[in-house]
């Protein structure tokens, strides 16, 4: 057990008070964030306009329309929807990455890159590929197609890690790429034998909101909003987790049974948005590091700012995505990819340094 480890809690205990102004800049920023990119578009709509549109559905809000009609389906229906599921999407992926790196204090550790997000796609292919009804006895088949993927890729990949005689941090990256590439090849190999337009499949799989509907987020409301209250309230036992797994078990901490609570919760939350969005890599890795290099390594502060720069972050790029191509567009995915796979590089390079 490391000798530093009671006094380093005890700082991190007596320093740390709820970040409100943080959290209130972030939802101000966010707010900006969505504005800005529901303007953008084929049809450009001016900000002000925008909000006023927004708000006018508002209850008890009075304002008289001076837009044109075509504004407000514009809006309603295609942008905003699209919008906040990119932000619920984004911000979901960034707290399973938060919970994940916690976990295995690994700083590499994201729902893409050990394998989480590629067997939740598998799960989806198979559900989309094979027939299988979306909706059996009023319950929602997809989601647990994603779900068991994603469970059985995390488990098989922490396995791997935990048996392994060499460093067990880079074996659970290894193990999970190769565990990707492996549900990657199943779900390709599906399509091949498969009848229906693979076009429709294979613009899934890369990512995107194109289709996205307001029941959509209404429907990830009740798998992610408890995933979001049981991180939050894990972050204290994951920062005594960072100092000494030993240390924390000396405190009470189930260590075991913690890990096993949050791998459920961070493949739930993963499955369920990848279920919706696709693959979308790397937003798991970039916004904590944003959040760390900003602000603070504390998860009690972590996680709620992870939520918010990742929801920004995806709704960000969802926007280049839809304009850069205007009046066509190109899977999220590759531009989170092109945005993520430089910063990975970076942060291997720099864990490989200080391990040495």
């Amino acid at each position: 057990m490391s000798e530093h480890a009671p006094r380093l809690r005890s700082n991190h205990e007596k320093s740390w008070k709820f970040p409100w102004l943080r959290i209130s800049l972030g939802i101000f920023g966010t707010i900006v964030c969505c504005l800005v990119a529901a303007s953008i578009g084929s049809v450009g709509i001016n900000p002000n306009s925008t909000l006023l549109i927004a708000l006018s559905r508002v209850p008890m809000i009075d304002i008289s329309q001076t837009w044109p009609d075509s504004w407000d389906t514009i809006l309603w229906k295609l942008r905003f929807p699209r919008i906040i599921l990119a932000f619920i999407v984004g911000a979901s992926l960034s707290v399973s990455g938060a919970t994940f790196q916690g976990l295995f204090r690994n700083p590499l550790a994201d729902p893409y890159l050990i394998g989480v997000a590629s067997g939740a796609s598998l799960g989806a292919t198979v559900v989309f590929l094979t027939g299988i009804p979306f909706i059996y006895g009023g319950i929602s088949i997809l989601p647990i197609a994603s779900f068991t993927g994603g469970l059985i890729a995390v488990f098989v990949a922490y396995g791997i890690a935990v048996r392994s005689s060499s460093t067990r941090l880079t074996t659970l990256i290894l193990a999970g790429v190769a565990i990707g590439s492996f549900t990657t090849a199943i779900s390709s190999l599906l399509m091949l034998r498969s009848d229906p337009d693979l076009r429709v499949v294979l613009s899934w799989i890369m990512g995107g909101f194109i289709k996205a509907q307001w029941n959509h987020s209404l429907f990830l409301i009740p798998y992610l909003l408890p995933g979001f209250i049981l991180t939050f309230a894990y972050s204290r036992i994951l920062n005594t987790m960072q100092l000494d797994e030993e240390y924390a078990s000396s405190l009470g901490v189930n260590i075991e049974r913690t890990k096993k609570i949050l791998i459920l919760v961070a493949t739930m939350m993963t499955a369920a948005v990848v279920s919706f969005s696709g693959l979308i890599g790397f937003v798991g890795l970039v916004a904590p590091h944003i959040v760390r290099l900003i602000w603070d390594s504390d998860f009690r502060t972590l996680i709620p700012m992870a939520a918010i720069v990742g929801g920004c972050f995806l709704v960000i790029a969802d926007l280049i995505a839809r304009t850069i191509l205007s009046p066509g567009e190109i899977p999220v995915g590759i531009v989170t990819a092109l945005c993520g796979a430089p910063f990975f590089i970076y942060l291997l390079l720099r864990n490989r340094q200080n391990t040495t």
